[in-house]
C-alpha cells in the first residue's frame, strides 16, 4: 500500500475511459527528464531518457505506473518571503500573487480520492478552474505551468481538469509537444517533481518564481505569467 498504488487505481480507471496507456504518460516523463538533464539542480541533471528506456523501467504498479513514473523523494528546502507588494517592490524582481484558489469536496480525501462519482475526472481541479480563470487571468494569460507530478498520470488529469484540454485529450495534447520549450506554455521547466526532484511540490512554485524573474535553467522568453497546480489547489503568479 504505498502513494503509487493509490495512484494508480484512479490512473487505471482513467486509462480504460479514455483508452491511454502507460507510454502515453512515458511521453510526458520524457519531455520533463530532458528539462532535468539541463537543470543543475535536478537529480537526473545530465540523464535524458528516451521513450524506450521508460518503457523499460520496471512496474511499480501495473499497468499504470513504472519506476520512471515517480517522483523522486529528494533532501533539501525551499523558502519564500511573502509582504507586501509595497514592501516588494523594493526588491530584485519581485513577483505578485495574482490568484490563488482551492477545493475541499464532499467524500473526497487527501491522497486517495476515491470516493469521486468518475475516478477518471479530477474533480478537484475542475472546481479549481472554476475559481481561478474567467475573472482577470484567463487560460491564455498563462506563460509557463508547474502541475503537480509525483506520478506521471497526475499531470494528464490535471491538464485537462484545468481546462487546457477536454476530458481524454492530454495523450494529444502531450504528444502534440505542449510541453516543451517552444509550445505556448510550457510545463514543469525544472524537470518536475519527477525530473527535479520531490519537495513536496514547493521546488515548482520556486521554479514559477524564478521563470518570472528570469532567471530559471530552462528560461522560458517573456515569461510574465505562471501556473502552479497541485491538483486541488492552485495560484497564479505575475511578474510586478
Amino acid at each position: 500500500l504505498t502513494p503509487a498504488s493509490w495512484m494508480s487505481l484512479n490512473a487505471v480507471r482513467y486509462m480504460h475511459e479514455f483508452g491511454a496507456t502507460n507510454e502515453d504518460f512515458g511521453k510526458a516523463v520524457v519531455q520533463f527528464r530532458e528539462y532535468a538533464a539541463k537543470n543543475p539542480r535536478s537529480h537526473f541533471y545530465g540523464r535524458p531518457i528516451t521513450l524506450d528506456d521508460h518503457q523499460a523501467s520496471r512496474w511499480v504498479a501495473e499497468p499504470a505506473i513504472r519506476l520512471f513514473d515517480c517522483c523522486q523523494e529528494t533532501d533539501g528546502s525551499v523558502a519564500f518571503v511573502i509582504t507586501s507588494a509595497e514592501r516588494a517592490a523594493d526588491t530584485r524582481a519581485p513577483v505578485g500573487i495574482a490568484a490563488t484558489a482551492g477545493a475541499g469536496l464532499f467524500e473526497e480525501e487527501i491522497a486517495t480520492n476515491h470516493y469521486r462519482p468518475n475516478l477518471a475526472i479530477m474533480d478537484g481541479s475542475v472546481a479549481v478552474a472554476r475559481q481561478l480563470f474567467g475573472g482577470s487571468v484567463s487560460r491564455s494569460d498563462i506563460d509557463v505551468a508547474m502541475i503537480y507530478d509525483a506520478f506521471s498520470p497526475m499531470l494528464f488529469l490535471q491538464l485537462e481538469g484545468l481546462g487546457f484540454c477536454r476530458p481524454g485529450e492530454a495523450k494529444d495534447f502531450v504528444a502534440d509537444g505542449n510541453l516543451s520549450p517552444s509550445s505556448a506554455m510550457p510545463i514543469n521547466t525544472n524537470g518536475g517533481l519527477i525530473g527535479e526532484g520531490y519537495i513536496h511540490g514547493l521546488n515548482l512554485t520556486l521554479e514559477a518564481v524564478e521563470q518570472l524573474r528570469g532567471v530559471a535553467h530552462n528560461q522560458v522568453s517573456g515569461a510574465r505569467t505562471a501556473l502552479i497546480s497541485s491538483s486541488r489547489t492552485a495560484a497564479i503568479l505575475q511578474t510586478l
